[in-house]
């Protein structure tokens, strides 16, 4: 297709995206007057443009609608999992076995991952903070180390992945124009290597303190006063949380059950998935295992809620969903006007955002452009891999880490034929953008862990800088050679 001013503008809105994301500051507001941009001008019409503005949220909005659902359905079930304790229940025997502080170590590193990859780490954050790291600490391990773990091993493992919920491999493959299921299982082996790797070089980095409060007992001052600090702060959140005494005897019996309830039934979903793979089938990735899990997670939600308290259930249920959807909308909101103007740059949902009739010519206004510049581009599997993590950091810079995958996914789809093939190139761009937004800024979920450690979130970040950067070089090497 011929390019024309309108693609020329959504070049120049894009790098004005990414420039604005350098910057630390939202893009909203960049995007939709940038699909109001090139809607009236592809249309040549301002009334076109008011419609290509609402058409390519909404059309964002059908395709994502399923994520917000999955994260709502499964925070309703986490609070309804509090109301009983049971969320506190399900980690507590984990506690007893932290006998050193590299046993810690390991310990607090998997229960982090297998949490976070099934409720975000977000919930995961502060259960995990109250919780596992004072035991780890008392066992030896440093607060900066812990803080680390939690932020490496849930932020940035788990979720670059997101194997189970499927939210971010979903964004990169829609984006891109391919099933969610190529770029899933790439995505858990290139957060697996880089994960490992960042937490190998975190563990030598700490390795003489650990080994120090270990054997001997002996701390260092800094480490007395960090944890001094830090334990002051866990007294705090404890008794912030103290629950009424009324329902103790209740949440006591039940706590119990769905202690053990929650966690067989989700370890059974993972076993089904990867057993229904592994035999031929689907795997039911991508819209089916959603569908899945959140079948699952209601039902839990219904359970856990009646056990509460059986009379105030349907109102109770109703406020778990709703809290749930705050929650989601929340954290998500901003992706679907991002997602609405990186959807213009494929066909796939160009005729509904411009309503373009059936047999009008669709443009894909960023993979036109790729297409056209690809003669001047040197066709380099590294330029190309590289190119995509650079781009990804450069999107998680925002904080988030979600809203750039629809620019990496797109990116990716448009420079598949660089001697790679799309689903590759999504998920390294997915590796980037969620691990610099997780774990790499001061400003992103990262502040959390370091609130709930008593730590300077900039300086949480810098000692997460080189372990990172190293396992996402490394992943994305992998990735080249691999595939």
């Amino acid at each position: 297709m011929e390019l024309t001013l309108a693609h020329w503008i959504y070049v120049l809105v894009t790098l004005t995206v990414v420039i604005t994301m350098l910057f630390r500051k939202g893009v909203v507001l960049p995007v939709l007057v940038g699909t109001f941009l090139v809607a009236a001008l592809y249309k040549g019409s301002i009334v076109s443009g008011f419609q290509g503005v609402f058409n390519a949220n909404l059309v964002a909005a059908k395709e994502l609608f399923n994520i917000f659902l999955i994260i709502s359905l499964m925070i309703a079930m986490l609070n309804a999992l509090k109301d009983l304790g049971a969320d506190q229940k399900m980690v507590a025997p984990i506690q007893k076995i932290m006998l050193n502080g590299h046993v810690s170590y390991l310990i607090l590193m998997v229960v982090t991952y297998v949490i976070s990859l099934f409720f975000w780490p977000t919930p995961a954050v502060p259960l995990i903070c109250a919780l596992l790291v004072p035991a780890a600490v008392k066992a030896g391990l440093p607060v900066m180390a812990a803080a680390s773990i939690v932020c490496i091993a849930g932020q940035g493992m788990a979720l670059s992945s997101d194997y189970i919920m499927q939210v971010a491999p979903m964004l990169s493959a829609t984006a891109a124009g391919i099933e969610t299921s190529l770029v899933t299982d790439k995505a858990l082996v290139l957060s697996l290597i880089t994960g490992l790797s960042a937490l190998v070089i975190v563990y030598v980095s700490h390795y003489k303190a650990i080994h120090k409060n270990s054997s001997s007992g002996a701390k260092t001052e800094k480490s007395n006063e960090e944890e001094a600090v830090f334990f002051d702060a866990a007294n705090e959140m404890a008794a912030a949380v103290e629950e009424d005494p009324v329902m103790v005897q209740r949440k006591q019996k039940y706590g119990k059950i769905f202690s053990v309830l929650v966690p067989l039934s989700l370890l059974g979903v993972m076993i089904y998935m990867f057993q229904n793979k592994f035999s031929g089938g689907t795997g039911l990735e991508g819209g089916d295992g959603a569908a899945f899990i959140g079948g699952v997670a209601v039902i839990l939600l219904i359970l856990a809620t009646l056990a509460f308290n059986r009379m105030h259930a349907l109102d109770k249920v109703s406020d778990h969903i709703t809290d749930g959807f705050v929650f989601a909308f929340r954290a998500m909101a901003p992706v679907i006007p991002i997602a609405g103007f990186f959807f213009m740059g494929s066909s796939d949902f160009t005729g509904s955002i411009l309503s373009l009739g059936e047999d009008a010519a669709k443009p894909a206004f960023l993979f036109d452009v790729i297409e056209a510049a690809q003669t001047y581009v040197p066709q380099n599997e590294f330029l190309a891999g590289f190119g995509l993590l650079i781009v990804g950091l450069i999107t998680g810079l925002d904080g988030s880490g979600f809203s750039g995958l629809p620019l990496t996914g797109a990116l990716s789809g448009a420079l598949a034929t660089a001697g790679m093939d799309a689903s590759t190139l999504a998920a390294i761009g997915q590796m980037g953008a969620i691990w610099a937004g997780g774990t790499l800024v001061a400003w992103s979920s990262l502040v959390a862990v370091a609130g709930f450690l008593k730590l300077q979130p900039m300086e949480l970040a810098r000692r997460n800088f080189i372990p990172v950067i190293v396992g996402l070089f490394l992943s994305t090497l992998a990735a080249i050679i691999i595939w």
